[in-house]
């Protein structure tokens, strides 16, 4: 059954993604549709299973590691105030709205609180797509945008820690805390001793694609360690790229792990986004669902934009950055399981914001592509920069 699905999918993301294109948006927009196509919620071809959940996860790995390859450390480190802008200003406006909503629904101080720390989780594994597409992943824009997603995650991360604490989980700040500090510690240990050490023991061995096979290795640890302190197994895999991009087997590792990671695993994670969702029960909510879905797009458009036009950048291309900031993605949707768990989030509320999750996944790559293009920038009456 995984083999057909697997050929259903990597037939069906390829035409939609192609189909998508022509029509003048990013090709990953139509292999997200084609998933809710494919999925329970239409045609039922193919369903949401563990096994099809794992490939994704190793999907979305890739995705960030390649990104992490193609990222321009140096300038990444003259956007770093750009990011924290983007970052911490994209927190902000949502963490006010959704708290905001969360009272106006009759919710608690502490479960609106979690509500509004729910919306403002960013998971940029979409964007990064969009980004590559368009040819800014290396632009001063898509090195803003990767850098505000690291910094944006690790604030929820521990602004979750603490509010589990307040709420009596069995969750302990401090803990939280020195747990990120030793992950980081330890990676960039590895980066500066291991990480090439690794390539030049399996550059002479007399197997086949040996240096592939240990950036596989190294992505696939960091992404580990990652997820094991806390922090999301996507930046885990994003700091190996960077890693292996100081190292002389960058260029051989990129091409191979593009041909493999696209050829299979990508397609998969963005089919499958589509493929989770289901349409049953949630008729009745479609009010809410409109409301959360506006209030959504709107904060992380307008938070990112303004932290991006107080770094210096311009109204069109601050759009394109808050855009780019809009998916909630895996980060989100793990977050509301927690609140799932731990009754923070009623089964039905919990619903409601899985389909709100998918439609800011869904809207995000056609939102990029209209800021980021010249066409979009005279529509919102902007100058494009010289």
């Amino acid at each position: 059954m995984l083999i057909f699905q697997l050929a259903i999918i990597l037939l069906a993301s390829k035409i939609a993604g192609d189909i998508s294109v022509r029509l003048g948006q990013p090709a990953v927009l139509g292999k997200l549709l084609i998933g809710i196509v494919l999925g329970p919620a239409v045609l039922g071809v193919i369903t949401d299973t563990e096994i099809l959940g794992e490939l994704s996860q190793i999907g979305v790995i890739l995705l960030m590691f390649i990104a992490g390859l193609e990222t321009d450390v140096d300038d990444f480190k003259r956007t770093g105030k750009a990011s924290t802008y983007v970052g911490v200003v994209g927190i902000i406006v949502p963490l006010a709205a959704g708290y905001l909503a969360g009272m106006i629904l009759g919710l608690a101080p502490l479960h609106s609180l979690f509500l509004g720390l729910l919306l403002s989780a960013t998971s940029v594994s979409i964007s990064v797509q969009a980004l590559k597409e368009m040819g800014k992943l290396n632009s001063r824009e898509g090195t803003t945008i990767l850098g505000a997603a690291v910094i944006d995650d690790l604030l929820v991360i521990i602004a979750l820690a603490f509010l589990m604490s307040l709420a009596g989980g069995d969750v302990h700040l401090g803990a939280v805390i020195l747990k990120k500090v030793v992950f980081f510690a330890v990676v960039i240990l590895l980066s500066w001793k291991l990480v090439p050490w690794i390539l030049k023991q399996f550059a002479p061995l007399r197997v086949t694609e040996s240096v592939i096979s240990a950036g596989l290795i190294i992505c696939f640890l960091f992404a580990y360690l990652a997820e094991y302190a806390g922090v999301a197994a996507i930046i885990g895999a994003y700091i190996a790229g960077i890693t292996i991009g100081f190292t002389d087997y960058r260029d051989e590792v990129s091409e191979k792990i593009e041909t493999i990671s696209y050829a299979v695993f990508v397609p998969v994670f963005f089919t499958s986004i589509g493929v989770a969702v289901e349409f049953s029960g949630i008729g009745n909510q479609l009010g809410l669902i409109l409301g959360f879905s506006i209030v959504a797009i709107v904060t992380k458009l307008v938070g990112g934009a303004f932290g991006a036009m107080a770094a210096g950048f311009n109204w069109r291309n601050s759009l394109g950055i808050g855009s780019a900031m809009v998916s909630r993605g895996e980060v989100a949707l793990i977050i509301a399981g927690i609140g799932l768990e731990t009754s923070m989030l009623d089964k039905e509320l919990f619903s409601v914001l899985v389909v709100v999750v998918l439609v800011t996944t869904i809207v995000t790559p056609p939102m990029m592509k209209w800021f980021f293009t010249d066409k979009g920038a005279e529509k919102v009456g902007v100058k494009k920069e010289t």
